[in-house]
C-alpha cells in the first residue's frame, strides 16, 4: 500500500479529490469503470461491506493511526494520500467528513428485473435534481422498508458525493438501478403504480386500497413542476397526503419518507 504525503492539492493523484467534477469521475474514459466519492469512515465502511472497490483514499495524516487505520486495514493495496490539516482543509466540505475520502469504483448496475425480483415495495424517484433530496429519500427507503428504487435518467446521480453523504450511505444498501422504459412498464413485474400528486382525482394517503395492494410502487417527483401528466395519467393511484393549516406540500424528501411510512408492508417483519 503506497502512502503519498501531499504537499499541495495540485499534486498527481489528489485531483481526484480536489478537482475533478462528478462529471468527470464518472468519465470511463479517465477511469476504468468510473469513479465516485465516499466521504467518512462509516460510510466507507458500508460500502466496503456491500462490495463496492475503493481506488484511493485521502486523510489527515494524524489519522492515519486513528480514525482511519480500520478503513486502512481494509481497502487493500491502493494508495493512500496523506498530509495536513491546514492544506486538506482547503477542499470543498473537507472539515465535515470526518478527515477521511475514499474514491471508489461505480459497479455495473443490475437490471430492472433484478432489482425488482421479490420487491414488495418500491419507489421510482422521477425528475428530481436536488443531490441532498436523493440522499434523503435513500435513507428513508432504508430504514421505513422500501425494497428498491428506480430513477428515471432526469434524476440526479445517487452515487452523487451530496448524494453519498446526506444518506449515510444507505445508497449501498438499497437496491436500484435507472428506469429506462416507462413508468407503466412496471406492470409487467406485477406492480401497481402511485404518484403522488395532488389532482381532483387524488385519494388519500391512508386509502385501504393502497395497504392492501401486493406489489406497489410508489412515484415521486420534483417538488417544482411536481410529477409529468403522462406520470400521472399512467399511473393506477393518484395519491395525496392529507394535511392541516392551508399547507398544500411538503419538500419530496419528506414526503417520501411519510410515503413509505403509511405504506410499508406489513406482510413480514
Amino acid at each position: 500500500m503506497p502512502f503519498i504525503r501531499v504537499t499541495s492539492l495540485s499534486d498527481p493523484g489528489v485531483e481526484i479529490f480536489s478537482s475533478l467534477t462528478e462529471a468527470q469521475l464518472c468519465d470511463k474514459r479517465l477511469f476504468e469503470k468510473g469513479l465516485f466519492i465516499a466521504e467518512s469512515p462509516k460510510v466507507i465502511n458500508v460500502a466496503l461491506d456491500a462490495g463496492y472497490r475503493p481506488y484511493a483514499l485521502l486523510t489527515e495524516e494524524k489519522h492515519l493511526e486513528g480514525i482511519a487505520a480500520q478503513v486502512l486495514e481494509r481497502v487493500g493495496d491502493i494508495p493512500v494520500y496523506f498530509g495536513d490539516r491546514e492544506l486538506l482543509k482547503e477542499l470543498t466540505g473537507f472539515p465535515l467528513t470526518r478527515i477521511v475520502l475514499c474514491a471508489m469504483y461505480r459497479p455495473a448496475l443490475p437490471s430492472v428485473e433484478e432489482v425488482l425480483a421479490g420487491a414488495r415495495r418500491a419507489v421510482v424517484i422521477d425528475s428530481v435534481t436536488n443531490t441532498t433530496n436523493i440522499g434523503a429519500i435513500f435513507r428513508s427507503a432504508a430504514a421505513l422498508g422500501v425494497d428498491a428504487v428506480l430513477l428515471t435518467r432526469t434524476t440526479c446521480d445517487p452515487l452523487n458525493r451530496r448524494a453519498v453523504r446526506v444518506s449515510m450511505g444507505t445508497v449501498f444498501q438499497v437496491p436500484w438501478t435507472w428506469l429506462d422504459s416507462p413508468i407503466s412498464s412496471l406492470h409487467r413485474y406485477g406492480f401497481k403504480t402511485a404518484a403522488m400528486a395532488l389532482t381532483n382525482q387524488s385519494i388519500s394517503l391512508d386509502n385501504p386500497l393502497l395497504k392492501d395492494t401486493e406489489k406497489l410502487a410508489i412515484i415521486m417527483g420534483t417538488e417544482g413542476d411536481g410529477l409529468s401528466r403522462e406520470a400521472i395519467s399512467e399511473a393506477d393511484f393518484v395519491v395525496r397526503i392529507p394535511m392541516k393549516n392551508n399547507v398544500d406540500s411538503l419538500n419530496v424528501a419528506a414526503a417520501a419518507a411519510v410515503a413509505f411510512w403509511e405504506l410499508r408492508d406489513n406482510s413480514h417483519p
